[in-house]
């Protein structure tokens, strides 16, 4: 089946040249010009991806993806102003994929696009399943991609699930943000190891009883992060 993209840009003629470009690839493209209509579409249809402009009328490209967040787990690439790291970081936070900077190249879009489909695509998915994990009061449903502690279910994004999921099968074991960076996000993500920082400390504040003293995902200074269990 093809892929089914959600395009959102109050800029229409930006719409119209991603969405030619990706229709091209075989791909259905639906669009929305403002967050409201962004997020009424998202809440009614099924979509593979999202694109989603920070700067829209309504509701912004952060409250947007926020909301979304609150019941799906599609990958959202957040298309942020050059060199504004701070909309980068934010988009992060509130639970985006990834970002694209302004003005970008169709060919970078539709790359990026491809590489995260890839990485979350049902196939994939499926073979990554094992049966339900373990680790004292922690446990991770790899079906439903859910996780427990001491019974109360957290509600974690996509990418805090894979690094929760990657943590608890290897107790002990120092990840760099580096390597962290590439094994979650993967080799071409274009991110820096703030976005390892900031996912990390959003997880903390879901699982940890108190996150400045954290008791599951531990700090190694100078290392990385590491799962205690």
């Amino acid at each position: 089946m093809a892929k089914r993209v959600l395009v959102v840009d109050d800029e229409k003629l930006i719409v119209k040249g991603i969405r030619f470009s990706l229709e091209q690839d075989g791909m259905e493209v639906d669009c929305a010009y403002d967050g409201e209509e962004a997020l009424k579409k998202a809440t009614e249809e099924n979509y593979d991806i999202i694109l989603l402009d920070v700067m829209l009328p309504k509701l912004s490209g952060f409250e947007v993806c926020q909301q979304v967040r609150e019941f799906s787990d599609i990958p959202i690439v957040m298309l942020t102003a050059k060199g504004d790291d701070m909309d980068k970081i934010r988009g992060l936070d509130y639970g985006a994929d990834g970002y694209i900077t302004k003005p970008f190249n169709i060919l970078e879009v539709k790359a990026r696009i491809k590489a995260i489909m890839r990485r979350t695509s049902p196939e994939r998915t499926e073979s990554a399943k094992t049966t339900t994990i373990v680790s004292g009061d922690v446990t991770l449903d790899t079906d439903s991609r859910r996780l427990f502690i001491s019974g109360r279910d957290i509600d974690l994004t996509s990418k805090e699930y894979d690094l929760m999921l990657l943590f608890v099968r290897n107790p002990g074991k120092i990840y760099g943000r580096d390597e962290l960076l590439s094994t979650i996000w993967g080799s071409d993500y274009p991110g820096d190891a703030r976005t390892v920082d900031v996912h990390i400390r959003r997880l903390r504040e879901k699982i940890e009883p108190n996150p400045s003293e954290p008791k599951y995902i531990r700090t190694r200074w100078g290392a990385g992060y590491y799962y205690h269990e």
